[in-house]
């Protein structure tokens, strides 16, 4: 056999299923399924090893020229990559919005490969289109509560959309602006619509000085990267300060009436359901007024918390989202399905024509293919994910996890208001909370002399990242940090330790021997030396 002929012939077979479950791919799948559930089993959270050594093992840039058996490669696999990933699984990986996933999705993982649909067309995705659309249709049924007739009207309909998968947050939040922009610049007299003729155009015929989106300083980066795709300019989003954690309606009114009034307009007014930062929600239904007197497209970015509708408890923090013209959710979060599964939700079926797209060999007029109002083309079938979840967990089973999430949350604020050594800096609303490392010493004597806060403050901000970095490179623990103004400190931002408490294997246990760890870490920095020095 010519070397050409064998290296087809190990094509032929890397693309064919070996016989028999003895086989050796049979073991080495095995192999790999036994080292990753110990790995996802493990108390910690990553390896010791720096991200530097890591990048060794992935410092070659020639592509391979001879192929390679699956079992070699899979043994490499195992040391390089399993060994030293982050284990979100752990419960005392409590630092971002990614935790341990129920166990059947690693195998629907494996169903979800072996079909290989691609959902822009029906003819890769006979079956999943029809099931996306009524994942979809359920998920619209829990955020606007229409009656039967509606989804029996639009679930299916070729010329309409309740809205559209897509990877994440990012993408969801750009479609709806997108959609909002394209709504906004509609046809009339000779302008064509904004996708034809575009947005200098659009001004034009409009009469528009400026256009602006509103949102808060806790808006999620993703908005930023939408006004620059969309051609509006980064400069046209209009973050406002937030002290309390959430938009204030009043705010919001004054500064896009204040747009009015210098010949601009309002494109949207994007309200939080679930900061990234601190989980808090903005006052939707207010918001909803606020968007009505501005004339402009509301969007709710719900990626983290549009999952709370589940709960009947904790459900109305939600109150007024039904009255968005579109909502961003993310299945990736707390309906704990695998990365990569977003959703964009339109009130009005009619909206995704806005962006419809038409091809010759997909996409054509009258069809059902999703991709012809979706800004992603080629994507996989994740809506399975999230339709087995449904069945399998039901409403009351994610009910459940939510409300152990937020009552935990509750019990871990708690925890570190009683611990002489920390603050807690923003209570949860959802399940997400900061706080940060202050000496009871430093405490006690801010009481007495708050005048010293300027000084020290700086000092414990240095301290809280070096606790951080510390904890993190320990791998025993993880959780992250951000910077913000709180109500305590509306004219300064602090530095302060991030937690996000959705895995629900975490325990009271893991929280306490966190704190513990923390405290440890603290005692033997210098940057905690500092802070005691700088007392007197």
């Amino acid at each position: 056999m010519t070397n050409a002929q064998a290296s087809l012939a190990h094509l032929y077979r890397v693309f064919t299923k070996p016989e028999g479950q003895d086989s050796k791919l049979a073991q080495i799948e095995r192999h790999l399924s036994d080292n990753l559930a110990d790995f996802l089993s493990r108390h910690v959270v990553a390896s010791n090893r720096s991200l530097e050594d890591i990048e060794q093992d992935f410092n070659q840039s020639l592509i391979p020229e001879q192929p390679q058996f699956v079992s070699e490669h899979a043994e490499q696999l195992l040391d390089k990559l399993v060994a030293h990933s982050v284990n979100t699984y752990s419960p005392r990986f409590i630092g971002h919005m990614t935790s341990a996933l129920p166990y059947f999705h690693l195998s629907l993982a494996k169903l979800l490969v072996g079909l290989n649909q691609n959902l822009v067309k029906i003819e890769t995705s006979k079956a999943f289109t029809p099931l996306e659309r009524q994942v979809l249709g359920m998920i619209h049924r829990l955020v606007y509560k229409h009656d039967d007739s509606f989804y029996q009207q639009y679930l299916h309909n070729a010329n309409r959309s309740l809205g559209s998968f897509c990877s994440g947050g990012t993408i969801a939040n750009i479609s709806a602006l997108w959609v909002a922009r394209n709504r906004l610049f509609a046809p009339r007299g000779q302008f064509r619509g904004i996708s034809q003729d575009g947005l200098l155009a659009g001004m034009q015929e409009y009469g528009y000085q400026k256009l602006s989106v509103i949102t808060s300083r806790r808006g999620h980066y993703s908005l930023g990267k939408a006004v620059d795709v969309l051609g509006l300019g980064r400069q046209s989003l209009l973050t406002l300060p937030c002290p309390n954690q959430t938009l204030d309606p009043q705010l919001a009114l004054k500064e896009g009436q204040a747009i009015l009034a210098q010949g601009g307009k309002v494109m949207a007014l994007i309200a939080l359901a679930g900061t990234t930062e601190t989980g808090h929600i903005d006052p939707l239904d207010e918001l909803a007024d606020v968007a009505a007197e501005l004339g402009c497209h509301l969007h709710v970015d719900a990626a983290w918390g549009g999952a709370t509708l589940f709960s009947r408890r904790y459900g109305g923090l939600l109150k007024g989202i039904e009255r968005a013209d579109s909502v961003t959710l993310d299945a990736h979060k707390q309906m704990y399905v695998p990365m990569g599964a977003g959703m964009v939700l339109f009130k009005d079926p009619d909206a995704g024509n806005q962006v419809r797209h038409h091809a010759q060999y997909i996409l054509r007029q009258g069809s059902k293919d999703l991709g012809a109002t979706s800004l992603e083309g080629s994507r996989n079938g994740m809506a399975m994910m999230l339709y087995a979840s449904l069945h399998i967990l039901g409403r009351n089973g994610y009910e459940l996890l939510i409300d152990q999430s937020i009552e935990k949350a509750k019990a871990f604020a708690a925890m570190i208001e009683a611990h002489p050594h920390f603050q807690l800096t923003t209570s949860p609303v959802l399940c997400l909370l900061t706080y940060r490392y202050v000496p009871q010493a430093v405490q006690e004597r801010l009481l007495v002399e708050p005048q010293l806060a300027n000084s020290l403050h700086p000092l414990l901000d240095e301290l809280t990242v070096a606790i951080q970095k510390h904890q993190r490179e320990s791998g025993h623990s993880f959780v992250s940090r951000t910077r913000l103004e709180t109500q305590d400190y509306p004219q300064q931002a602090i530095n302060v330790f991030r937690v996000v408490l959705a895995n629900p294997l975490t325990s009271a246990d893991d929280l306490t021997e966190i704190l513990a760890e923390q405290h440890r870490l603290a005692v033997t920095l210098p940057q905690f030396r500092q802070v005691m020095e700088a007392l007197g």
